[in-house]
């Protein structure tokens, strides 16, 4: 079995790192805070001090960070100390950019996967995320499979392109049942009326997700991610949504909500 060290125990890192452990990987944890890796050592992880402490005997890194500040600060860290064979995968959302960034610094034998996730917190606990797998991944594919369904989508960078494609689908889906909403308020409109509708229309996705409650992402990360992929092309729409979005993690209160609470901000403003 492999040695994973897995970097990163926030919503999605937690239970991500506790199938790994779960199915007989020797598995060494770091987190900026460690107390949240406690439950993972009571099951048998081994806690790092620091993250180059983590990987210096790894077969497998897996890096699920919130930013692309977060990755670099970690990748200055790690790469002086990844063995040659080593396998580095990068599942944190940061754009292809940062992942090309982070290729350029490797050493000889060192293998970088972009593999961010596809799926909120209900999938990570599930092992049911989709993986969304950029360049060589065949030496890490079957550590991936124990997370959910594995796409290959090509190049190094392309998981992480499509995951920005995905995510602005998402989010922007979301902004616009929260416009939605606002206006069925304006209108007058019974609120379950005004959902009834949208349901059993082509936002009817968006509008399970503005609506979800057993699930968590951030409205910070949404703005990130949004920053991210507007930044990269001409978006108008997604520059309303982002400020939207913007607005709502300005509050201290509401940044690291879900972003169904943002729904309710939304309509409010």
């Amino acid at each position: 079995m492999e040695k994973i060290a897995f970097l990163g125990l926030g919503h999605m890192g937690a239970p991500m790192a506790r199938h790994l452990l779960d199915a007989g990987h020797p598995l060494t944890v770091w987190n900026r805070t460690p107390a949240k890796a406690a439950p993972l050592v009571e099951r048998g992880a081994a806690l790092a001090d620091s993250p180059a402490d983590a990987v210096r005997d790894a077969d497998v890194v897996i890096t699920m960070l919130a930013t692309p500040d977060a990755v670099s600060e970690v990748a200055d860290a790690i790469t002086p100390v990844l063995r040659p064979g080593s396998h580095w995968v990068e599942m944190s959302t940061i754009g292809p950019d940062a992942v090309r960034q982070l290729a350029a610094r490797l050493g000889d034998g060192v293998t970088l996967v972009d593999a961010p996730v596809m799926g909120s917190t209900d999938k990570a606990e599930a092992a049911e995320l989709g993986i969304l797998a950029g360049g060589d991944a065949a030496g890490v594919e079957g550590v991936l499979a124990r997370l959910g369904t594995v796409t290959r989508t090509g190049a190094p960078g392309s998981g992480a392109a499509l995951k920005l494609v995905v995510n602005t689908a998402v989010l922007g889906g979301v902004g616009l049942v929260a416009e939605a909403m606002a206006l069925a308020d304006a209108l007058g409109l019974p609120e379950d009326v005004a959902k009834g509708a949208l349901a059993a229309g082509p936002l009817g996705g968006a509008l399970a997700r503005a609506f979800a409650t057993d699930v968590h992402f951030g409205s910070d990360l949404a703005v990130k991610d949004i920053a991210l992929a507007t930044a990269t092309t001409e978006l108008p729409a997604m520059e309303a949504v982002l400020s939207h979005f913007k607005a709502v993690a300005a509050d201290p209160s509401l940044a690291h909500e879900d972003i169904a609470r943002a729904v309710t901000r939304i309509r409010e403003r």
